[in-house]
């Protein structure tokens, strides 16, 4: 299969594909989704498929407007109203209760939920809109790998796989969206994003924050909380500090191979790096780091000579708790340690 990319200017063209059953990868303002027609049992398989996604994971089901989640969501409560009013376009992703059968199982992984978000990018609305029904939208990558914020990450990963890509630039946000739980009896986050608690409780006055552990036999509610996600190729180690990149250089001029660095610009030139560090900046602050955390890994797997990266770590307030929460899970929790 030939994957196409689609300007701005051919979103008719990348409609009719989805129309046809077909898979094509959309822009965000978080990363890249890959988009099936949300209503078409086949076409949603295929999403499965081309990512080798574990099939008890359930999609999050991208819409235009708020009148589309109505025909499917058991009932809009006047506080979700809010959410949305307030939030949506945007980077919040929202869990409800569903009309009994009103998607397939294979959408929801079998629950009687669903995940539900508004996208903040014109073109990709415009797109759902011109295909006719709501559209999934995992991250357009291969499942478990770092989510692609440009469509060549999407391309690298999935050409001759889906049938075309809509071309919107690099992502705005860079990291994926909040996950609420609307559906429990308190509203839970079970993925931290760009929209934060703190953004969260004038409106809801109680938010708990939790991303728990799914066993084995258990269903996720949400993406991110049962396999593994955004690892490279290479072994990631979290650097926690400005002082602890002292040591950490060191250690990486002790290492025979290229070894893959990630910092902030100020951390960069404070200080001289070992001729096989490869060193990628993250900017100057954590919006800048949480654009380029996924393509600065994608970078480093491109070169398979290296073996290991160090990424710095940013506190967890605001969008630095989703920085962190996915530099976790890449680095599988590993910080570096100076002996």
């Amino acid at each position: 299969m030939e994957t196409k990319i689609y300007t701005a200017q051919e979103l008719s063209a990348a409609a009719a594909q989805l129309r046809a059953g077909e898979l094509v990868a959309f822009p965000t303002e978080t990363v890249y989704g890959l988009g099936a027609d949300a209503t078409n049992t086949a076409a949603v398989k295929k999403v499965y498929q081309a990512k080798g996604r574990p099939s008890d994971n359930p999609l999050i089901v991208h819409v235009a407007d708020v009148k589309t989640v109505t025909q499917y969501a058991a009932t809009l409560t006047p506080t979700v109203k809010k959410l949305m009013d307030q939030f949506w376009p945007g980077p919040l992703t929202i869990i409800l209760k569903l009309k009994p059968q009103a998607l397939a199982g294979v959408v929801t992984g079998g629950l009687s939920t669903a995940a539900f978000r508004n996208p903040r990018q014109p073109m990709t609305n415009a797109l759902i809109k011109a295909a006719g029904f709501p559209l999934v939208g995992p991250s357009a990558n291969t499942s478990g790998k770092p989510s692609p914020t440009t469509a060549a990450h999407v391309y690298h990963d999935l050409h001759g796989k889906i049938a075309g890509i809509l071309d919107a630039g690099p992502t705005e946000v860079g990291v994926e969206s909040t996950v609420l739980d609307m559906s429990a009896k308190t509203p839970t986050i079970l993925r931290p994003g760009a929209v934060t608690r703190a953004d969260l409780l004038p409106l809801l006055g109680e938010v708990l924050e939790q991303q728990p552990l799914v066993g084995k036999t258990e269903i996720p509610k949400a993406p991110g909380m049962k396999y593994t996600h955004y690892s490279p190729a290479a072994a990631v180690q979290i650097v926690d500090d400005d002082q602890q990149w002292t040591p950490a250089t060191a250690w990486i001029a002790t290492q025979s191979d290229p070894v893959g660095v990630l910092a902030t610009e100020q951390q960069i030139n404070m200080r001289k790096w070992p001729k096989n560090a490869h060193v990628i900046s993250l900017g100057t602050d954590i919006n800048t780091a949480s654009q380029r955390l996924f393509a600065g890994l994608r970078q480093f797997d491109l070169q398979p000579e290296i073996k290991h990266i160090l990424v710095t770590a940013f506190p967890r307030t605001g969008l630095g708790d989703a920085y962190m929460n996915r530099l976790e899970k890449a680095a599988g929790q590993k910080h570096f340690i100076s002996l």
